[in-house]
C-alpha cells in the first residue's frame, strides 16, 4: 500500500509505501558504528573460544579466529582443574564468594543511601553528593596503597575480608541509585504512606525498593564484573594461594612459567581458565536479564 502525495495544481504523486523510511546519513553512520562496537567487543571472545581448543602448538601455527586440526577442550580443561592440586576450583569459589558477597551488599548500601539523597533534606546533603561524584573520579588503583595500610594496621591484609570490605562501597552505584530514584520514586506515595502510619524503614523496603529494582540490578551487575576482574587489588592484600580469586591465580601460573623460561607450555592452560571463568558471569547476566527487564515494565507504569 502507498500513500498519495498531493500537490496543488498537479497530479497525485506515488510515493513511498507506508511504514517505509529513507535512511539518512545519521542513521547510517550511526549503523556503521553499532557494528564496528560489536566487532569490538565480540572478536575477543571469539578468539578465546577458538584457543581454548588448541593446543601450545597450534596456538602459534593455526589462524587465531579458527579452530586447528585437533580438538583440545577437554584436554584443556582436565588440565586446568588438575593443575597444582585442583587450585583452580578452590580459585573459582573464592572469586564467587567474592563478587557475590560484594555485590549484594554494595547494592544494598548504594541503594540505601541513593534513597535518602534523593528522596531526604537533611543539612549536609548536597555536600555528601558532591564528595560522592568527586570519589567516583578517584581510580581505584590510587586507593589501593592507602586501604592496604589501613587493612595491615587491622590484621585483616591475607583474609577475605580485605577483598569484601573495601569492595562494599560504591560510589558510581550510589550516584546512580540517587538519580534513578529521584525520578521513579514519587513523593506522593511516600506520603501516602506515611499517612497510613507506615514507618520510614517500612516504607523504604515495601514501596521504595520495589520501584528501584532495575536500579538495584544494575549496580548488582555492575560491582559483581567490577569485582569479579579485580586483580590489583587482590594481588597486593593477598599472599595465601588457596585464597587467590583466578584473575589472580591465572597470571600467578603464567608468571610462574614465564620465570621458568617456558613461557609457552602453559598458554592453552591459562586461556582455557579464562574462558571457564567467564562462564559465571555470561550465566548472571542471562538470569538476572529477565528481572532488569519486568523491573524496567512495572516501573514505567504509574498507578
Amino acid at each position: 500500500m502507498t500513500e498519495a502525495i498531493v500537490r496543488p495544481g498537479r497530479k497525485p504523486l506515488k510515493g513511498r509505501p507506508l511504514g517505509t523510511h529513507r535512511p539518512t546519513r545519521g542513521g547510517t553512520l550511526l549503523t556503521v558504528f553499532v557494528w564496528i562496537c560489536v566487532v569490538y567487543f565480540v572478536v575477543p571472545l571469539v578468539w578465546l573460544v577458538v584457543a581454548s581448543t588448541k593446543d601450545n602448538t597450534g596456538l602459534f601455527t593455526t589462524f587465531g579466529l579458527w579452530f586447528g586440526q585437533g580438538f583440545h577442550l577437554f584436554d584443556n580443561l582436565a588440565d586446568v582443574f588438575s593443575k597444582d592440586g585442583g587450585v583452580f576450583s578452590q580459585w573459582m569459589v573464592n572469586t564467587v564468594l567474592y563478587a557475590v558477597t560484594s555485590a549484594v551488599g554494595a547494592t544494598v548500601l548504594a541503594t540505601a543511601c541513593g534513597f535518602a539523597l534523593a528522596k531526604y533534606r537533611f543539612r549536609g546533603s548536597s555536600v555528601v553528593f558532591w564528595l560522592v561524584i568527586g570519589s567516583i573520579m578517584v581510580p581505584m588503583t590510587a586507593l589501593a596503597i592507602p586501604t592496604y595500610l589501613l587493612f595491615s594496621s587491622m590484621n585483616l591484609t591475607d583474609t577475605p575480608w580485605a577483598i569484601i570490605l573495601p569492595s562494599l562501597v560504591s560510589p558510581f552505584g550510589v550516584y546512580l541509585m540517587r538519580v534513578y530514584a529521584a525520578d521513579s520514586v514519587d513523593d506522593s506515595l511516600l506520603e501516602a504512606a506515611r499517612i497510613d502510619g507506615s514507618g520510614e524503614l517500612r516504607t523504604f523496603a515495601t514501596i521504595g525498593v520495589r520501584l528501584l529494582v532495575p536500579g538495584m540490578v544494575t549496580v548488582l551487575l555492575f560491582q559483581l564484573v567490577a569485582t569479579w576482574n579485580n586483580y590489583f587489588l587482590p594481588l597486593i592484600m593477598l599472599n595465601t594461594p588457596s585464597l587467590y580469586p583466578v584473575t589472580v591465580g591465572l597470571a600467578g601460573w603464567q608468571a610462574a612459567a614465564s620465570s621458568g623460561g617456558g613461557a609457552q607450555v602453559l598458554f592453552s592452560t591459562v586461556l582455557t581458565g579464562s574462558l571457564v571463568s567467564i562462564v559465571p558471569l555470561i550465566v548472571a547476566f542471562l538470569f538476572l536479564q529477565r528481572y532488569w527487564q519486568s523491573g524496567l515494565a512495572a516501573g514505567s507504569v504509574k498507578g
